[in-house]
């Protein structure tokens, strides 16, 4: 099946827009929760999905550091790009090299659209796009081209004073602030045959063949001058940048969409039950907030007895040392308790849950790919199903 045409749509719709710089195997997952909200959404009103791959980001640490799986162990792993410092991600070479590698961290997969980063990202996302969310690309020159005189004229408008007087209200505010536009350039060049992008000083020239590429700070304005975006779906820290485009809709004669907070998912091990309340006290490993323990504990059994005062003094210190340490060994049998208790109402041990939805101590979707959950039409389904709208915190069972 062929993938959905990377440009504008002949007779566009509103669009429910998410986008995320591409990485390799679509890491991390939450990348697939944001385009299942920004679908689930559009189904909703009738208007039309649209994933933003940000090919022109050059991230390159991003979006090549992955994990894999070595049986059932995760394992680090980091792709290499042999192409210029400063190279957009949509320009990044994927190579047979970089397939084999690929398919020994996440198994069998889809030969790439074309070989670079984006062909490999493209194909992988076909069950999405088959589900109706259709890929743009803002490096196709048949969309961007088109524009640049209008982002010219952007430039001359001095959008970097307006960015950084909302960043010094923001600060005042004590609001976070994820991007600094004080020190993060406005705007870059990319070179859209070699993909390189630099960064544009004020006043500097752009060279003959270049486009105008905007910074992170700009880019909410460039999407909605592609894409009439009635709504888009955010994670936390783009919600806090994007604030900082909050003075400039109006000086580009755009409208602002409405912002859509992106839930959380969560993919539960088949056989265990758990609600998102008691996602915090699992990523703690505090068993005994989840279930306690209703009978009798070893520490309990053990009544502390004080030194007798005619031992020496190294003696008593001696004495009272080893009844603390024995303290300490037997709480951990009071805490095996708690787990045991936590396992009966979870329906499988605890702490392999813990590791299964935060892995290094992280939510899941934060870590892992997306590949796994890409390689489950029914997964899929069960999220998109979920997402109504309203959950915060969506979880799955594995089918």
């Amino acid at each position: 099946m062929a993938l959905v045409p990377l440009g504008p749509p002949m007779n566009p719709r509103p669009v429910i827009a998410t986008g995320q710089q591409i990485g390799a195997g679509w890491s991390p997952a939450l990348a697939i929760a944001k385009a299942l909200a920004a679908l689930a959404e559009a189904r909703r009103t009738g208007a039309e999905a649209v994933y933003w791959l940000a090919d022109e980001d050059h991230d390159r640490a991003e979006v090549a550091s992955v994990v894999g799986w070595d049986g059932p162990r995760l394992v680090r792993h980091r792709f290499r790009f042999d192409t210029r410092p400063g190279t957009a991600t949509g320009w990044l070479p994927w190579t047979p090299q970089h397939q084999t590698e690929a398919t020994k961290l996440w198994g069998p997969l889809p030969e790439p659209e074309d070989p670079t980063l984006r062909g490999h990202v493209l194909a992988l996302g076909q069950p999405l796009w088959e589900r109706g969310l259709r890929p743009f690309s803002p490096t196709d020159p048949a969309v961007r081209e088109p524009i640049q005189s209008e982002l010219e004229r952007w430039r001359t408008l001095d959008l970097q004073a307006g960015l950084v007087q909302q960043a010094d209200r923001l600060t005042a505010q004590g609001a976070p602030l994820p991007l600094d536009p004080r020190v993060q350039a406005p705007w870059f060049s990319l070179d859209p045959r070699t993909g390189r992008r630099q960064r544009l000083e004020p006043g500097e020239a752009l060279a003959k063949g270049l486009w105008l590429s905007p910074g992170a700070a700009l880019r909410p304005l460039m999407q909605s001058l592609l894409l009439p975006v009635a709504a888009v779906v955010l994670g936390p820290s783009e919600r806090a940048y994007w604030r900082l485009c909050e003075p400039l809709w109006d000086l580009v004669d755009l409208p602002a969409p409405k912002i859509l907070p992106r839930p959380s998912v969560f993919v539960v091990p088949a056989g265990f039950r758990v609600a998102p309340d008691q996602l915090d006290a699992l990523r703690l490993g505090a068993w005994e907030s989840l279930d306690s323990w209703s009978g009798a504990f070893p520490t309990g059994m053990v009544q502390e007895t004080p030194p007798d005062s005619d031992w020496p003094l190294p003696i008593q210190e001696r004495f009272r040392r080893e009844q603390a340490r024995s303290r300490t060994r037997l709480g951990k049998l009071d805490r095996r308790l708690h787990r045991e208790a936590t396992s009966r109402m979870l329906g499988g041990d605890p702490e392999f849950l813990r590791q299964s939805l935060f892995p290094f101590g992280r939510p899941q979707e934060r870590v892992i790919p997306g590949v796994p959950w890409l390689r489950s039409g029914a997964l899929l389904d069960a999220i998109l199903e979920r997402m109504d709208g309203t959950r915060p915190v969506i979880l799955v069972e594995e089918p």
